[in-house]
């Protein structure tokens, strides 16, 4: 290999950690991380399908006279989805990338289905060498299938659970202020019960003093 494929595939076998990179997938690396081709520093650092900077000539209308420029890709910066690991990913993309994921199904699919020789950048070989890792943990873990029964009772027991949950709140809203309010009404019976007995004693007063 080449001065800057061994550096790659150091960087590579860094991030992803050389315990969980499977000899088959180490080989497969090795065989496809380009050698001699030539990638700009930026491309390094996002999914660009293979769009890079383009050299050439502009051409003057008048006399045809010719003076070098370049054209560069459409970069966008982007948060995409991936359902294996079950949150967005930011990445720098191109426009074609871009197309490239839609058409594939999404992030997951489009580097799963993209082979190593085409993934030229650093991040897109570290990125689908994380998916199918992934996928093969997955592979490994045993999947248990419930009969339709099983999940009508799982159905059934998450509505009745939310039921008691309302009810539950339902109950402590109505202590809490139907207490307050008890309280409010007795201190207002009291006070009219007192205000009877005071004006009772002193009808009971004014009788006794005429009659004497």
């Amino acid at each position: 290999m080449a001065f800057r494929g061994k550096e790659m595939m150091k960087k590579l076998v860094k991030k992803v950690g050389a315990e969980n990179i499977t000899p088959e997938l180490k080989e497969k690396l090795k065989a496809c991380v380009p050698d001699t081709k030539v990638v700009m520093g930026r491309a390094k650092r996002g999914l660009y399908a293979g769009r890079h900077i383009q050299y050439g000539n502009r051409v003057s209308e008048d006399g045809g006279n010719k003076s070098r420029r370049c054209w560069k890709p459409n970069v966008q910066e982007k948060r995409l989805f991936s359902y294996i690991f079950d949150r967005h990913i930011k990445v720098k993309v191109t426009t074609h990338a871009l197309r490239c994921i839609d058409k594939a199904g999404g992030i997951d699919e489009y580097l799963l289905k993209t082979p190593y020789q085409k993934m030229d950048t650093e991040m897109g070989l570290y990125w689908k060498t994380k998916v199918e890792q992934r996928y093969a943990e997955l592979g490994q873990m045993e999947v248990a299938f419930f009969t339709p029964e099983d999940e009508a009772k799982f159905e059934q027991g998450f509505k009745d659970l939310n039921i008691a949950k309302k009810d539950a709140r339902r109950e402590a809203r109505r202590n809490m202020y139907g207490k307050k309010g008890g309280e409010g009404k007795a201190d207002e019976e009291a006070s009219i019960e007192g205000g009877g007995s005071e004006s009772h004693q002193e009808d009971v007063h004014g009788w006794l003093e005429a009659k004497a």
